[in-house]
């Protein structure tokens, strides 16, 4: 990625949704053409001089301290997500070109890995790399994927594909605008820590090609950090899943997080998931996903 352009954009996309009494402050100069902030304002704000935010706003963020990047953090209101980020972009501009890293995360994942996975029985879980390919799972993260694997989005199975090429997405998603809008924020924040990562570039532009809700949505320079909470799907053997997730990045296998989505103890959604072990059983879904990953 050309990470001028996407500092630029970036901070020119937060400046635009805060408003002058958002920030409490009061604004400067006469007419308005647009309702967010001016430069001069987040210079205000950032306790920076007007030249200096606008080389960093143009793209430069080359020698800039963490102390100024905190300030304009503040000044537009940055959440966590987008605060990382910014310093994501900040890392990139700062790295020599022989300090980049250009290892791309596996596809694959070690044996103890898979054992693990095989390990948890009552939820279903994943390990996916940072481009959201799933790379391997349990018996019922494969069952409760299986669209994905049946799909003809390509291979391997990959979360961005299914959502925005796979129209059957639409009804496994109860709430397909929110999964969308989640999983472009992710990649985003995904893009901006691994920015000399071809595959995770390709799998952009791919996207930027066939799909126009992807286009939109990329657009937005949304970021997110996606931890923990709640997701429903609709899966077309047991219906409606409410399950809770939990994921967390697993440190010595860079690039991977593991994934799992216990559901509440008795609730409709743990009945559901017992009934989906007893179908995954039946119809060899570790097989036949493993068989579409192979191609």
């Amino acid at each position: 990625m050309d990470n001028r352009a996407e500092v630029r954009e970036f901070l020119v996309s937060r400046r635009g949704r805060i408003t002058p009494e958002q920030a409490g402050i009061e604004p400067i100069g006469g007419r308005r053409r647009v309702a967010g902030l001016r430069r001069e304002e987040v210079a205000r704000l950032a306790g920076v001089s007007v030249d200096y935010f606008t080389r960093i706003e143009r793209g430069n963020l080359t020698g800039v301290s963490d102390s100024v990047l905190d300030a304009i953090a503040r000044a537009l209101e940055l959440d966590r997500a987008e605060h990382d980020h910014l310093y994501d972009l900040a890392r990139t501009a700062n790295a020599s070109i022989r300090n980049r890293p250009t290892t791309a995360a596996p596809s694959a994942v070690r044996p103890l890995l898979q054992n693990l996975l095989d390990a948890i029985a009552a939820a279903p879980a994943f390990i996916g790399n940072n481009r959201m390919d799933i790379v391997a799972a349990n018996l019922l993260g494969y069952a409760l994927y299986s669209e994905m694997y049946r799909g003809t989005a390509g291979r391997p199975a990959n979360h961005s594909r299914f959502i925005f090429l796979d129209p059957r997405a639409h009804d496994f998603y109860p709430d397909w605008d929110r999964a969308a809008n989640v999983n472009v924020a992710i990649l985003r924040r995904d893009a901006g820590r691994n920015p000399h990562d071809k595959r995770i570039a390709e799998l952009v532009g791919e996207l930027s090609m066939r799909s126009e809700e992807f286009r939109t949505r990329w657009a937005a320079h949304n970021v997110r950090r996606h931890y923990s909470g709640t997701k429903s799907f609709r899966h077309p053997v047991v219906g409606l899943l409410e399950l809770n997730y939990q994921a967390m990045e697993l440190e010595d296998d860079p690039g991977h997080t593991l994934t799992v989505y216990p559901a509440i103890p008795g609730s409709p959604s743990d009945e559901a998931l017992r009934l989906l072990a007893s179908w995954a059983a039946t119809e060899n879904v570790v097989e036949s996903a493993r068989a579409h990953a192979r191609g």
